[in-house]
């Protein structure tokens, strides 16, 4: 019998981590959820069975941390298939309202964490010749509207980053990708943006449903790619 794959899912507790888990839940996958808090993360896994791993309070923009994951993943269950990487930092402000200090946090909520995330788990897949990476970047990675020039800048950082890994990978049958949704249709977008029309916005389940299919084995020749989920924005 083959043995279940093995997928992490970071922010695993957030709106968009949830939708991955509920599309995972799906799949014969054991999970290994990374997340702050132990009790959101064991709130996020209540329908998905048993067998799954909860790590809380790890800091990925530390590499040792998102290493012992890894190794601790390793140990358990003696593979890692796939990692969905869906941490990261939003902040909206003016040219005049910015200043280097957050253009360096959001460097390190997207780009280091990515960073850290891919190196730890490339390492292991390589060896195994498999496995799937998808990183979520952002559509304003491609066209930056006014307002987001330290996201926008951190999340194209995340973009060339997943070009580049995918290269580099691809001759050991590791694929890496991303996914560059608008505005996700969650709780804190609604309230922050009360006039705007939800309807038009990605509902995480749809964007949790690309990143399932990048994936599964259906996308074994996609690698390197940028998969625009704009919704209607």
């Amino acid at each position: 019998m083959t043995s279940p794959s093995v997928v992490m899912v970071t922010g695993a507790s957030g709106n968009l981590g949830r939708a991955v888990l509920g599309e995972l839940a799906q799949r014969p996958v054991r999970i290994v959820a990374v997340d702050r808090e132990h009790a959101a993360l064991e709130a996020a896994l209540s329908g998905a069975g048993e067998g799954h791993a909860l790590h809380a309070g790890v800091d990925l923009t530390d590499a040792g941390a998102v290493a012992t994951v890894i190794e601790d993943t390793l140990k358990a269950y003696g593979r890692i298939d796939g990692v969905v990487h869906t941490v990261g930092g939003f902040a909206y402000a003016s040219l005049a309202d910015s200043d280097a200090a957050l253009f360096e946090r959001m460097f390190r909520l997207n780009v280091v964490t990515t960073v850290n995330v891919v190196r730890a788990a490339m390492a292991p897949m390589r060896a195994a010749r498999r496995g799937s990476i998808v990183a979520v970047a952002a559509g304003a990675a491609v066209k930056a509207p006014a307002g987001l020039a330290a996201y926008a800048a951190a999340k194209a950082g995340v973009l060339r980053l997943m070009e580049s890994f995918a290269d580099e990978a691809k001759a050991d049958a590791v694929r890496i990708n991303c996914v560059l949704p608008s505005i996700i249709d969650t709780p804190q977008n609604r309230a922050d943006m009360p006039d705007a029309d939800p309807a038009r916005w990605v509902r995480p389940e749809k964007l949790a449903s690309v990143i399932g299919f990048l994936l599964s084995d259906a996308a074994s020749d996609v690698t390197g790619a940028a998969i625009s989920v704009p919704g209607r924005v």
